[in-house]
């Protein structure tokens, strides 16, 4: 008599279920990123805002934004590009923009990253993402010296859900055949054991 086995078979469904519905759950952010990425669109044809009292107001990206640099607080470089796609260093300045405002700028880009001096002053450009969930401000005019950094682009956004949502129902539909040719190869075994 014919038999599947019952725990190899929960086993291997339970995982496809789990593999369909992480699937889903990546479209439905890809939903969500499409919405956000339309609310950042959006927000780049709005008007001009001052930088907000906040660092951590995502809302803000991609907004124009203006900002004044009272006291610079500290100076860093990171890998970047300028406007013309070149890669090198951005130059950052970490400011205090008044009464408990953080406010942090990019007043240029360099090819290397020595440290390029900037007092602060009125700052005008984008707000832009920075690390760990803040943002900043990327000045439109650079510092004397250095030339512009890359403005922010809704392009550098990683979308990729549909293509993870893809793989795991590939990786579903896999395991069930895999599993379904085993079961054959077994069942195919087992007749001839009996014959």
């Amino acid at each position: 008599m014919r038999r599947i086995p019952l725990i190899p078979t929960i086993i291997v469904l339970l995982a496809v279920a789990t593999m369909i519905a992480l699937g889903m759950w990546q479209l439905r952010r890809a939903d969500e990123k499409a919405a956000l990425i339309a609310r950042y669109e959006l927000a780049s044809r709005l008007p001009a805002i001052d930088f907000p009292a906040t660092n951590t107001d995502t809302s803000a990206l991609f907004r124009r934004a203006s900002g004044v640099c009272l006291t610079v607080e500290g100076l860093t470089a990171r890998a970047g590009s300028n406007r013309a796609g070149d890669t090198g260093f951005r130059h950052l300045a970490q400011c205090r923009a008044g009464e408990g405002i953080d406010l942090t700028v990019d007043y240029g880009w360099s090819r290397k990253p020595d440290e390029a001096p900037w007092g602060g002053g009125a700052v005008t450009g984008v707000i832009g993402p920075d690390a760990d969930h803040k943002i900043l401000l990327v000045a439109d005019t650079p510092a004397p010296g250095l030339e512009a950094s890359a403005a922010p682009d809704m392009r550098n956004i990683p979308d990729n859900h549909l293509g993870y949502a893809i793989q795991w129902f590939c990786f579903a539909t896999a395991a069930l055949v895999i599993y379904g040719l085993a079961l054959r190869r077994r069942l195919v075994a087992s007749e001839g054991n009996q014959g």
